[in-house]
């Protein structure tokens, strides 16, 4: 079954490289019609991840689709793969993402006699899983996800990147397995309704107020996201899950100015393996000590840096409570300092309050949003977009190396997320009927989360109460609000084709800088230390020293007032929302919304976003 390119020659399927879809039914008969529609159908909820080519393989009662993105080898990288022997298909599999080590791999598997017919990562994926099977992720280095089927044996596997970087969504139905890249992908299956129940409610509020990601959940009931780092295996006989990574304590056994010296030859090989494109790439830049690395380590090898910032016009005060200050001048500084060729973005409150950005932003991101955070960023990589396919990003670095306020002993001590207090969302539920909220109760499921992860973590023999609880702060950013930037991150980039590359994240350095001691990190007083001190020299002071400045939020008055009237005009009119709100709370929210009062606005998005989300997605309702 093809959706858009003849086959290539030899038994090879056509394909793209970041969206996947796929259905398995472990029965021998299935109505091929049927799920031949369906294909198509999931397929083409991807669309938007994948503008290059939209291509499927069908065969018996087992169908797998992908959507490209072309960025490395663009003509011999479609998918999906198909290796045949003696007449027969023994292995398909689709794959998205980027696997940085697939040159070294590729030699490895040449010595071993595999022959390849392309350049592309995706192969080196097809023929790493037929030399290793299961075991391949393991040497797989990058962000991605894939979905390998064996019609022999009639066995899926499932595979996720170590950080979940790449998204990969599945659900059980009946005597099979239906298979995307995002939500929407699985839920285009007829086999697969949309059913919004309590944990999903809670699932729903929490990934966006305050930000905590439950490791294998979604919104929709039966609809489970594979979890980072893991291998998952169906069969008529079940599935078998096995974790091929996790975060680890181990022991640092470097001084400080040896870690030093190897953070920054991590980073600098992270950057350099993250470049490699047959595409143009660009890189972010505030103009911050995170995306101002990325930069700078980037030039040496860029024939021309391209670099991008965004404006969102009035800036905060310096009395912001999340501290922020202008990124301008420090973007400037650092174009100056890099002679990149930039492009500077500015945005208004118009378009970011404009109800059709924030149905756009729910769309792409299958969940409740960050307000104009995530419609700006979604605006910023449209523009992005129209210049370069690939782009990278400073995202994981505060997480990683304590760059945020609540990364303090006491924070770290309170017996919660660290990050509760300093987001104060907690009490966005007072906005719900009292019924709904007393069933969510959300603090006991929080404080139930929050017991779950921690015990996840052991600590090697020894270990300090201080270091032990800075390193449990760490691994919850690591593990629960890391994944809720990482989805906002991917969905957004791929909801307009382009793909963002986080250096940062790269998993030889995740895992020596967890193990560093914190004292490493604060070793000068002062947040990110260890980061600092591995780019001396290769930045200017000013930027060096810059504290930390969160990506900038509209501070217009105009944008407070527009989400006011909408909602107001959803109280008046009706939505799927109103019958799931306390609407005399929310009304008496409207009249606190100044500019003073940071709750309203936090509290008008809610509700707006909850009522988008209720129309897009059309849930059956078990609350």
């Amino acid at each position: 079954m093809d959706l858009g390119r003849a086959p290539l020659p030899g038994g090879w399927g056509v394909s793209t490289m970041c969206g996947l879809v796929g259905f398995v039914g472990f029965a021998d008969c299935a109505p091929r019609g049927t799920e031949d529609t369906s294909l198509k159908e999931m397929t083409e909820t991807l669309a938007c991840r994948g503008p290059d080519a939209s291509t499927a393989w069908a065969e018996g009662t087992a169908g797998l689709g992908h959507t490209r993105l072309a960025t490395v080898d663009l003509i011999g990288g479609r998918q999906p793969l198909v290796l045949e022997r003696g007449g027969n298909t023994v292995l398909v599999v689709v794959f998205t993402g980027e696997v940085y080590n697939h040159a070294e791999l590729r030699e490895e598997l040449t010595a071993r006699g595999h022959r390849f017919r392309t350049r592309s990562d995706g192969e080196v994926v097809l023929r790493s899983f037929d030399a290793w099977g299961g075991s391949a992720a393991e040497r797989l280095e990058g962000m991605f996800a894939y979905a390998a089927w064996e019609p022999g044996p009639r066995r899926l596997t499932l595979v996720r990147d170590r950080l979940g970087v790449k998204p990969l969504y599945c659900a059980q139905v009946g005597d099979g397995v239906v298979l995307g890249s995002e939500p929407k992908a699985v839920l285009a299956h007829p086999a697969v309704p949309a059913r919004l129940d309590l944990d999903g409610m809670r699932e729903l509020l929490l990934s966006s107020h305050p930000m905590i990601k439950t490791p294998g959940r979604s919104a929709f009931a039966g609809l489970d996201e594979v979890m980072p780092g893991t291998v998952s295996v169906f069969t008529p006989e079940g599935v078998r899950t096995r974790r091929y990574w996790s975060l680890t304590p181990a022991e640092h056994c470097d001084d400080l100015p040896s870690t030093v010296a190897r953070v920054r030859s991590l980073l600098e090989e992270s950057v350099t393996r993250q470049l490699r494109a047959d595409v143009p790439v660009s890189v972010l830049l505030s103009g911050g000590l995170d995306s101002s690395a990325i930069a700078a380590l980037a030039r040496p090898t860029a024939e021309t840096l391209h670099t991008l910032s965004v404006d969102l016009g009035t800036r905060a005060s310096c009395e912001d409570a999340m501290g922020r200050d202008p990124d301008g001048p420090y973007a400037d500084l650092m174009v100056r300092h890099l002679g990149s060729s930039h492009r500077h973005v500015t945005l208004g409150a118009r378009s970011l309050a404009d109800p059709v950005w924030r149905a756009r932003v729910v769309q792409v991101r299958d969940g409740l949003t960050l307000g104009d955070f995530d419609t700006s960023l979604l605006q910023l990589f449209q523009t992005v977009r129209e210049h370069f396919p690939v782009t990278l990003a400073g995202d994981g670095a505060d997480e990683l190396f304590g760059g945020y306020r609540w990364f303090t002993p006491g924070a770290a001590a309170t017996g919660s997320f660290p990050w509760d207090a300093v987001l104060g969302r907690a009490d966005l539920t007072r906005l719900l009927d009292p019924t709904l909220a007393a069933a969510l109760d959300l603090a006991a499921h929080r404080a139930d989360l929050y017991s779950t992860a921690v015990a996840e973590l052991d600590h090697l023999p020894g270990t300090s109460p201080d270091e032990a609880a800075l390193r449990r702060g760490s691994y919850l950013n690591l593990t629960r609000f890391l994944p809720c930037l990482l989805d906002r991150a991917d969905r957004l980039s791929m909801g307009v084709g382009l793909e963002v590359r986080v250096p940062f994240l790269d998993h030889h350095l995740v895992e020596y800088v967890f193990n560093a001691p914190w004292r490493f990190k604060t070793f000068d007083g002062r947040e990110k230390s260890l980061l600092r001190a591995a780019l001396t020299g290769l930045l200017p002071a000013a930027i060096l020293e810059r504290r930390k400045s969160p990506y900038p939020m509209i501070r217009d008055p105009a944008y407070r007032a527009a989400l006011t009237a909408q909602v107001a005009r959803l109280l008046d009119e009706g939505g799927p929302a109103v019958d799931l709100l306390d609407t005399t709370t929310v009304r008496n929210l409207l009249l606190e919304a100044t500019p003073e009062n940071r709750f309203p606005r936090e509290g008008l998005e809610l509700v707006l976003d909850l009522d988008q989300w209720l129309r897009t997605h059309r849930p059956t309702l078990n609350l």
